[in-house]
């Protein structure tokens, strides 16, 4: 399954790339993650609870960050398995800075396999992108005080 947007982040591509690749951001803004741990350089073990519909479980497994060109782009790479099933994705993230608004494109393949793929591809793909929404949203409320924004300062972050 493809995926893919984009997102407007009201911050410098430099801020913004800090804190998508920071751990502790990571794990308050992946929607239902419990656990990110690091294992080594750049890659992390974790748990969270997901699901699509009325299909929902715990998935443990792997998160990597490669290919790394701050403050221009990334690759991420999970995989995790639980009781509905398995996920296997890869995506690359591009940050372009144009008047101090940071535009993050977002592309990969995600594979699933197991109950969670009985649900169809046409869900699976709205869940995924709500995820994105939620996961980038929650990502610049969490960070604009770490980043010396101020209260009632423009909002952090807008989706087209």
């Amino acid at each position: 399954m493809k995926v893919e947007g984009t997102h407007d982040l009201h911050a410098s591509a430099e801020r913004v790339y800090q804190s998508l690749i920071d751990p502790a951001v990571l794990q308050r803004c992946i929607p239902g993650c419990e656990r990110l741990e690091k294992t080594g350089e750049n890659a992390y073990s974790t748990t969270l609870r997901a699901g699509v519909g009325s299909i929902k479980g715990v998935f443990t497994g792997n998160v990597r960050l490669e290919d790394l060109r701050p403050p221009h782009h990334f690759r991420i790479v999970v995989e995790g398995k639980g009781q509905p099933g398995f996920l296997k994705g890869a995506g690359d993230l591009d940050l372009e800075e144009r008047n101090g608004v940071t535009i993050v494109s977002y592309k990969g393949d995600v594979q699933v396999g197991g109950t969670i793929a009985g649900v169809g591809q046409r869900m699976l793909q709205g869940a995924v992108k709500m995820m994105a929404t939620q996961f980038f949203t929650q990502a610049l409320r969490t960070r604009p005080v770490r980043m010396g924004m101020m209260r009632g300062s423009q909002p952090f972050a807008r989706s087209p």
